[in-house]
């Protein structure tokens, strides 16, 4: 079963949504709520998988809401105002309903919901159990999946606020993944790893060219060297240089 959470302040939308969850055989209503403050209370205490958040709120709207969480559980948007929508996917949302909701609509919703719940679930169960898992691969959780990254496939590592971007090898995009560099610091090994800005995170395996306070990764792409890190990432450098003088 998927815990959900209704948020929305009018009566008569939560008690349509609570009608709409009742039909659905997987879903479950743990809780309704009338405001985003109402539902963060409700996040810090219950264990929710999805919520059916409302836009247009008094005092913090629903993308404000949905944007201040550092673990969303998986969202559908409801609103009024069909303008609303590319600030709801810009937000990774599963799906977006337009009020006044039918529930043909509301159910190709769940049916999204329930297949996305699905392949997280199945996936971070693989991870707990060891299947398939190696120990030189990171799983990390993006756009509603579970990706396997090989750690040797790593390049460097961006922080983003609560965000951090992945860049492997081979591939055009990184992996967006809401993570702390911290911790995926933590979960690499250090001595293939190095901090060299409060934002970046390096492979030491994929250096190959340093100038000027600043790595150079192939397509004109640069990393800076902070002030604070460039000790430790230039003595890596001397231990490894062959070209100096005895």
């Amino acid at each position: 079963m998927i815990r959900c959470i209704i948020v929305d302040d009018e009566p008569l939308a939560v008690a349509q949504l609570e009608k709409y969850v009742e039909r659905v055989p997987f879903l479950v209503n743990v809780g309704s709520c009338s405001s985003a403050a109402e539902a963060m209370e409700f996040l810090s205490t219950g264990n929710v998988d999805a919520m059916f958040v409302d836009i247009n709120m008094p005092d913090i709207d629903g993308v404000q809401f949905v944007r201040s969480l550092v673990n969303p559980p998986l969202v559908v948007f409801t609103t009024a105002y069909s303008e609303y929508a590319i600030d709801g996917f810009r937000l990774d949302a599963v799906d977006y309903l337009l009020k006044p909701i039918a529930f043909e609509d509301f159910l190709k919703a769940s049916n999204k919901l329930n297949r996305i719940y699905s392949i997280n679930n199945n996936a971070q169960s693989a991870v707990e159990q060891g299947e398939g898992v190696c120990h030189d691969c990171l799983f990390v959780k993006s756009d509603y999946r579970m990706l396997r990254v090989p750690i040797s496939s790593i390049k460097y590592i961006e922080s983003m606020s609560e965000y951090v971007r992945i860049y492997v090898e081979d591939s055009p995009k990184p992996i967006v993944s809401l993570l702390s560099m911290k911790k995926i610091e933590e979960s690499l090994p250090a001595g293939d790893f190095m901090r060299v800005h409060r934002s970046y995170l390096i492979n030491l395996n994929k250096v190959k060219e340093v100038s000027k306070m600043r790595l150079v990764y192939d397509g004109g792409v640069y990393v800076p060297i902070g002030e604070m890190y460039k000790d430790a990432f230039y003595e890596y450098i001397d231990k490894h240089f062959i070209g100096k003088s005895k």
